[in-house]
């Protein structure tokens, strides 16, 4: 290709590789090469213009970027104090958190809500990516949707192919929750995200504050086994004179 182009082999590889930005010109002559037209051209340039940014905030709607980061993704690791995952919930779970949220005009959240469950099908893979979700207890507490899709969402999390780690109620961890995605050949991406907006970062700084988060959940959180233990908890039918959600005894 560098032939093809007139170009030095070095740069060829710099550009390949995002070591470098490529300017539109050296845009336009690999695309062109490779048999892409304008339409694509354009489309190629509006997402690489942000290729090297640190920092990327998308509006809340825009899932594209979330959708390719963790399907190329060879490990996800996350944290979440007030729902389950996305990639772990089930479709009654999102549909009745999305209208709780009160942001989607309603005629819109089925069509949402498949979306979200279409991604998890990057976990039936033979090459998925190895996922360990950080859950916060109260996030099993609070009644999304009714009983019934409460606990079938803790059925769904008791057999998830995930490693799924559970922080006692009685933990306090002071944070909004985020995810973090690494890659076999790019850097890892950190990810946070509020009701006004996605942010999607490479700062270096910010990706070590993300680790330190992690090894702290990973000290404060019950282990694999207990807490599968305590989602089973969730799982199990009521007592008759039980009135309320929480842990339930088999």
């Amino acid at each position: 290709m560098a032939i093809r182009l007139g170009w030095d082999p070095s740069k060829m590889s710099t550009i390949e590789h995002g070591k470098a930005r490529a300017s539109e010109i050296d845009l336009i002559q690999f695309l062109t090469a490779c048999g892409k037209d304008v339409d694509f051209f354009e489309e190629f340039r509006l997402r690489y213009k942000n290729a090297f940014d640190e920092y990327i905030v998308q509006v809340p709607d825009n899932t594209r970027t979330m959708a390719l980061a963790e399907a190329t993704a060879k490990l996800i690791t996350s944290y979440d104090p007030r729902s389950v995952p996305g990639l772990a919930q089930s479709a009654d779970y999102a549909d009745a958190l999305y209208r709780l949220g009160g942001f989607i005009a309603e005629e819109r959240i089925p069509t949402i809500v498949r979306f979200r469950i279409e991604r998890q099908a990057i976990l039936n893979r033979h090459d998925r990516p190895t996922c360990l979700f950080y859950i916060h207890e109260h996030a099993l507490q609070q009644t999304v949707g009714d009983d019934r899709i409460m606990e079938d969402q803790c059925a769904k999390l008791l057999f998830h192919p995930a490693e799924i780690r559970i922080v006692p109620a009685h933990v306090v961890v002071p944070s909004s929750g985020c995810v973090l995605w690494e890659y076999e050949k790019a850097y890892p991406v950190a990810f946070g995200e509020t009701d006004l907006a996605k942010v999607f970062v490479q700062d270096p700084g910010a990706i070590a504050r993300t680790r330190l988060l992690f090894e702290h959940l990973d000290e404060v959180a019950l282990d694999a086994e207990q807490s599968r233990s305590k989602l089973a908890e969730y799982v199990s039918p009521p007592r008759e004179d039980f009135h309320g959600r929480g842990p339930r005894l088999a």
